[in-house]
């Protein structure tokens, strides 16, 4: 649920006096962008890679994007101070204000600048996967932006919880696995570990890029490798990554079992990530001294 206080354009709210235009481009037709970012003692982890996602995305779409990142992570802090937030889970919303036939008269900003934290979202662990066809269209010029218009992933998830699942594999429009509606995915063969390619139209999460980073020295290296559903109900271990569930060991794909949930991999790289995130909290601490 989200907090109370939340950040609008210049401005602390309560969310209840919070007001977007009724002729937003951004909210009629999914003309957004956003990220979500994990808190961690009060501390946005990896702010500066959820920014430049934003800033390439933004270009990527043509959405205007006149802010600066120090202005916005300070806006952030209020926010999260407001609340009361030391561990928990952020938004960054950049939506389109004034464009296309269905605007107002009314004085806004070209886009609105949202800003809200919540709680940590439920999971159970290892996690049931199903299975959806098409569920990416790698050849979709906006492949891999993370968008408003967030429809087809919360369509697919419903569908696979209505079924009794926790999340899906998306396969693209050529059957090799995307990605999940809220995670990537990667699959673990003895102590070799893969994950989709970008150009499956697989988004490029930040744990993921992290887990890529640190996997070499940590003794498991991540590669990139086109991979088909028999490729993962081969694997000895299957796990996804998102920012706020870090890794999710997977125990069932579509009724298959997957023999290892959490394995030695899994953990392996779930330990380098989490002494990661150590280092990038000790890092800004020491900084605000």
């Amino acid at each position: 649920m989200i907090h109370r206080h939340v950040w609008h354009n210049d401005r602390l709210v309560p969310v209840e006096q919070m007001r977007l235009s009724p002729g937003q481009a951004g909210l009629l037709n999914g003309w957004g962008l956003f990220t979500t970012l994990r808190v961690f003692d009060g501390i946005p982890f990896a702010f500066e890679r959820h920014w430049r996602r934003l800033q390439k995305d933004a270009a990527r779409t043509h959405l205007p994007f006149p802010f600066e990142a120090d202005t916005v992570r300070g806006q952030l802090a209020q926010v999260l101070s407001a609340n009361g937030v030391k561990e928990g889970t952020a938004r960054i919303y950049v939506v389109h204000n004034q464009t296309g036939f269905w605007v107002s008269d009314e004085k806004f900003p070209p886009v609105d600048l949202i800003l809200y934290s919540a709680g940590l979202p439920a999971y159970r662990e290892p996690v049931r996967l199903a299975m959806r066809a098409d569920g990416r269209h790698a050849a979709s010029p906006l492949a891999g932006v993370k968008t408003t218009a967030w429809l087809i992933n919360v369509w697919n998830l419903y569908e696979a919880q209505q079924r009794g699942f926790d999340e899906v594999v998306l396969l693209d429009e050529h059957g090799h696995v995307s990605e999940c509606t809220a995670a990537n995915i990667f699959a673990a063969k003895g102590w070799g570990v893969y994950t989709p390619p970008l150009t499956t139209g697989c988004l490029e999460g930040v744990t993921r890029g992290i887990l890529m980073e640190i996997s070499t020295r940590a003794g498991v290296p991540v590669e990139e490798k086109l991979m088909t559903p028999d490729d993962l109900y081969a694997a000895d271990e299957v796990f996804i990554s998102s920012t706020n569930r870090s890794l999710l060991a997977v125990g069932e794909i579509e009724g298959r079992k997957i023999c290892q949930a959490p394995g030695q991999v899994m953990q392996r790289l779930e330990k380098a990530f989490e002494e990661f995130v150590h280092a990038y909290l000790a890092s800004h601490v020491a900084a605000a001294k």
